[in-house]
């Protein structure tokens, strides 16, 4: 991937300029961010480097460093962060693929910082995530320039789909470990435990925060917890990634060893891939969207949990409720990458439809983007129980639904790299690759 890079920073400092100069600045700094304290404390939370900065190098655990682009195109220069301390061990010097590409100065305090910044800082900008930085500069953070940024680095480089392919190939390594463990009936703390190790990932280097959940906590999208014991679980529904070089992989799978459920999940996981081969450049994703709720209302047909046809329960609505969430996002430095409901560099707004608020990604898909595909079907009651109360009940079939109910909720996620001729899936790639076929 290292052979691509050179490629990769000319066209991000190419965006980073021109978005400089349309807004009027003569140029842009970008903060690597530094480490927050827990109040009133002298412990803080784990280092979380700003995307933007990230983007153009490969320094994930470097607080206090930042770059200056310079809009008329000269070499950009890294403020490179480095001093003595034996509480801690210091960066080691600059060194790899990347560093002839800047203008490189090793900076020791904030004075040093400031002198070696440039002198019109009046006329520059500054993207900063603390804010505490830019006090001498024309603006911090505008949205201009975010907003431009963020529609363009929705397209990705060969050097970050290399990158991409590589936090796939992690966090696949991981699922592969976290499966066994849940057949030997590991707790979800164990299975996290696990999943840390086969990956290669302590926790604060995970993309985001595992959801490890067995039998009903599958109900719950983002549950946040990881219980030490395991009572009857017959379900797992894990979604957790893998990062490399600050490039995000997010897959999910669910398992199971009822084997009515496990049919059930092996119709979405079919579900899922009906709608990954649509896949395409130049397709609208609410369209996507909405296709895949037509493919879960025949899905619930055929499992036996409607009561009514296919396309009325969609046209009542019916599937919102199993479905509650969007089918998929941005995907790069962000887990959730920014820049789904634009139109253009300019921020024009794509807002989601009325009736899915929750949809991340609005855009029509682009060669070179990569975004998640996650269809799924869950049985939460905060949502059935409206269903239940209302007109539409006689369209579900309650047996079959208090049946499933206890088994949690079923997600099936892939990344997928859209291609002029189609689509890349990084995650099923992957998983061959380690299963060897």
């Amino acid at each position: 991937m290292h052979e691509h890079y050179d490629n990769h920073l000319a066209v991000r400092l190419d965006q980073w300029r021109q978005a400089s100069q349309r807004s009027g600045y003569a140029g842009v700094v970008i903060f690597a961010g530094n480490r927050q304290l827990w109040f009133r404390d002298d412990q803080g939370y784990p280092f979380k480097v700003n995307p933007y900065f990230a983007g153009l190098v490969p320094l994930l655990d470097h607080p206090n460093c930042c770059i200056a682009i310079d809009a008329d195109g000269a070499k950009p220069q890294l403020l490179y962060w480095q001093t003595e301390d034996f509480w801690h061990q210091p960066p080691s010097d600059p060194t790899g693929y990347w560093v002839d590409h800047f203008d490189v100065v090793v900076v020791s305090n904030q004075a040093a910082i400031q002198q070696a910044l440039p002198a019109d800082q009046e006329h520059w900008v500054a993207i900063d995530p603390a804010g505490s930085a830019a006090a001498n500069f024309a603006a911090t953070n505008p949205e201009t320039v975010l907003t431009a940024i963020d529609f363009q680095r929705a397209v990705k480089t060969d050097y970050e789909l290399a990158c991409m392919r590589e936090a796939s190939r992690i966090g696949v390594n991981g699922h592969r470990a976290a499966h066994a463990a849940f057949l030997s009936g590991a707790s979800e703390f164990d299975i996290h435990q696990i999943y840390c190790q086969a990956s290669g990932q302590t926790q604060h280097e995970l993309p985001y925060a595992n959801i490890v959940a067995l039998a009903p906590h599958g109900a719950i999208l983002h549950y946040q917890h990881q219980a030490r014991s395991v009572d009857s679980a017959p379900a797992l529904l894990i979604d957790a990634g893998g990062q490399y070089l600050g490039y995000c992989a997010d897959i999910t799978r669910t398992w199971s060893t009822d084997a009515d459920f496990e049919a059930l999940i092996d119709a979405v996981d079919a579900l899922q891939q009906r709608i990954c081969a649509e896949v395409r450049d130049g397709y609208e994703f609410p369209k996507l969207h909405a296709f895949a709720h037509q493919q879960l209302a025949s899905l619930m047909a055929n499992a036996d949990i409607l009561e009514s046809s296919a396309d009325e329960a969609l046209a009542k609505g019916i599937t919102s409720a199993f479905l509650p969430h969007g089918l998929g996002h941005l995907l790069g430095l962000q887990v959730h990458d920014r820049g789904g409901h634009s139109a253009d560099v300019a921020g024009t707004p794509l807002p989601p439809p009325d009736a899915h608020p929750w949809l991340r990604l609005t855009r029509p898909l682009q060669t070179g983007m990569v975004v998640t595909i996650e269809p799924g079907i869950y049985f939460i009651e905060s949502l059935l129980a409206p269903l239940r109360a209302g007109a539409s009940a006689k369209l579900i079939n309650w047996r079959r639904v208090d049946q499933l109910t206890p088994l949690g909720g079923i997600r099936v996620e892939d990344n997928i790299c859209i291609t002029g001729r189609g689509h890349e899936n990084l995650t099923r790639d992957a998983f061959a690759a380690i299963d060897g076929c």
